[in-house]
């Protein structure tokens, strides 16, 4: 990497029809505006009082002409140009700057002598040549050290194939039908945390420092490879079902949608639901929504619980496991009949607990007891039409036997 110091004159750089178009202040690894006014302001009131602005770094990607890529200063940038293309005034109760009144000033109505002060004042930017990307990244990294960029925003400037592909999932259109913005990388994060969930196959603590983790140990991530196509299919699933935007799809709820799906795409033979799957969801959250206007008094204590689990450590394992457990739970109980895909005999963990919910917990058999009460750890999810003789395993052909009736039954 070969470094050059220029002094940029501030009029050089923002004429719209010079080199300002030539710099690009957003390259993939950069965080997007965040300054507020007042820090907008400030930044032109110190460069009027020709204090000192930090140093600048733009990387020289070619010639003729020369274009450039910001990677650090983009905010300084941004609100310089933002001055002068009028989208901000002094505040009225700037000071005086040299005895001239500058309150409430936009560029064009600056007394000429500090608009000439303003338009001249040289701007320290170091100029990166003969870099790489990685090379880039890194000092961006280096430079941000210390300030008050978001995990996610750093992730976004680290190198490797994991970056690149996650960058690449933000781009699917599943992300134009969510109900949350895209605000300093979130889509990023989110596809982030989907790549974490397909890695483990499940869910798993989807944190600032796993992802962090994912990002570092696969760098040479395959991007045609096993984890990269099932991520690819369980959001063509996902858009495939939500086919416009679906305000509800929070982002709690794209996580935990997302375990949903790739279950189901797994184990369940879903090609008959399909079409029903977003209206599923909507009653969900509708229900979910008027639950939470009554008292907890009032209120099903599981829905109790899982307006918890979205409102603390949504990203805890333990928080994602229990939101998915619980709407593949509701989401068997109203479709019941939902096969398996090999249609194995025994019944997976979330159709044993619908069919348990739907039961009571009491023993459907009654050929050794009257129906009595069971505990989760002792009872037996049986077959109605025994397995044998092509009962499916399903919700619907499921019920709670006690032991001693089921033993009573015979094998299925």
């Amino acid at each position: 990497m070969k470094t050059n110091k220029k002094p940029w004159p501030i009029g050089t750089v923002s004429h719209v029809n010079g080199i300002r178009k030539r710099i690009d202040t957003n390259p993939d690894f950069q965080r997007p505006a965040v300054w507020s006014t007042s820090q907008k302001q400030l930044l032109v009131d110190t460069i009027l009082r020709e204090y000192d602005v930090p140093k600048m770094y733009w990387r020289k990607l070619g010639t003729t002409p020369d274009r450039y890529d910001v990677v650090d200063g983009q905010q300084r940038l941004r609100a310089i140009w933002g001055f002068v293309d009028g989208d901000f005034k002094l505040p009225k109760d700037a000071e005086v700057v040299d005895g001239l009144v500058t309150a409430g000033c936009t560029y064009e109505t600056l007394p000429d002598d500090l608009r000439v002060r303003f338009d001249t004042y040289a701007l320290d930017v170091v100029i990166l040549e003969d870099t790489d990307e990685d090379e880039v990244r890194e000092m961006f990294l280096r430079l941000q050290n210390g300030t008050s960029l978001k995990a996610q925003e750093k992730r976004n400037a680290m190198p490797g194939a994991m970056r690149q592909f996650v960058r690449s999932l933000t781009q699917h259109d599943f992300f134009n039908r969510v109900g949350f913005s895209n605000t300093r990388f979130t889509h990023d994060q989110v596809a982030a945390q989907m790549v974490c969930l397909e890695l483990a196959a499940g869910p798993v603590n989807v944190k600032n420092a796993d992802l962090n983790r994912i990002y570092e140990l696969h760098q040479d991530f395959d991007v045609n490879g096993p984890v990269a196509k099932a991520v690819r299919r369980t959001l063509g699933l996902l858009e495939e079902v939500f086919f416009d935007k679906t305000p509800e799809l929070e982002r709690y709820n794209a996580i935990a949608l997302y375990c949903v799906f790739a279950e189901l795409q797994r184990m369940y033979a879903i090609a008959s639901i399909k079409p029903e799957l977003r209206g599923w969801f909507l009653e969900f959250e509708a229900r979910r929504r008027s639950q939470e206007e009554l008292d907890e008094e009032h209120a099903d204590t599981e829905w109790v619980t899982y307006k918890e689990r979205i409102s603390h450590s949504t990203d805890a394992q333990e928080s994602i496991r229990f939101r998915m457990d619980f709407m593949l739970r509701h989401l068997l109980s109203k479709f019941p009949d939902l096969s398996l895909k090999d249609n194995q005999r025994g019944f997976t963990h979330i159709q044993k607990l619908a069919v348990f919910r739907r039961d009571n917990q009491v023993c459907q058999v009654k050929l050794k007891c009257e129906g009595i009460r069971v505990e989760w750890d002792n009872w037996h999810c049986d077959h109605r039409i025994a397995w044998s003789k092509g009962g499916a395993t399903t919700v619907a052909n499921g019920q709670v036997a006690c032991p001693a009736c089921n033993l009573a039954k015979g094998g299925d």
